[in-house]
């Protein structure tokens, strides 16, 4: 060390002002990670549980986790099971597609109103380029005017682009039950080896 240097300490009791002052001790709160669960100051508690936000964090047992729902009357549609179409809550809804890009709600507004009143009609375009994306849903309030909407304009053209009308909701064909052929001798399915 030469001899116009001198040593110095930082130690925290030392700290001056540039006044020549001792300051104040300033107590400045540690960050706690969220990650970590780092922090650790003096003050804090360590038994804290750690609170996480989200699905499927709760501490339910099984039979607790359907029991919110237990109570509750839900709306329900009856339907026999059989295939054929399904009303929905408010009424008979028709899937539209093939719906020209440059269709406006008008142009199908005049093509379906001859088979009864439309209750609502849903035309969705792409966000990103502002076109129709092509289907469109109609809305009926009896089943007759929705099949007579969909017999009479399944496969016409609107628009110089051909439609294609169906029921929006529907039960399926009939299921069938073990529909799985299985040979006489026990393969497995497998492709053979190639050698």
């Amino acid at each position: 060390m030469a001899a116009n240097d001198e040593a110095v300490d930082f130690d925290d009791d030392d700290l001056m002002d540039e006044d020549g002052q001792e300051a104040e001790a300033i107590n400045v709160p540690k960050i706690r990670s969220t990650i970590i669960g780092g922090g650790g100051g003096a003050g804090e508690a360590s038994n804290v549980p750690r609170k996480i936000k989200g699905r499927g964090f709760r501490e339910e047992t099984g039979a607790d986790r359907g029991a919110r729902f237990g109570g509750r009357d839900f709306d329900s549609l009856d339907s026999d099971g059989g295939p054929g179409p399904l009303k929905s809550i408010e009424g008979w809804i028709v899937l539209v597609t093939g719906v020209h890009e440059e269709a406006q709600e008008d142009d199908l507004h005049n093509a379906f109103r001859e088979f009864g009143q439309i209750k609502n009609l849903h035309l969705n375009l792409d966000r990103r380029t502002g076109f129709v994306k092509g289907y469109a849903l109609i809305e009926y309030e009896s089943f007759d005017e929705a099949n007579t909407a969909i017999r009479t304009l399944n496969g016409t053209e609107l628009l110089t682009q051909t439609i294609y009308v169906d029921w929006a909701f529907s039960n399926g064909p009939y299921k069938r039950r073990n529909t799985r052929r299985r040979s006489p001798r026990r393969r497995s399915r497998s492709p053979p080896r190639r050698y």
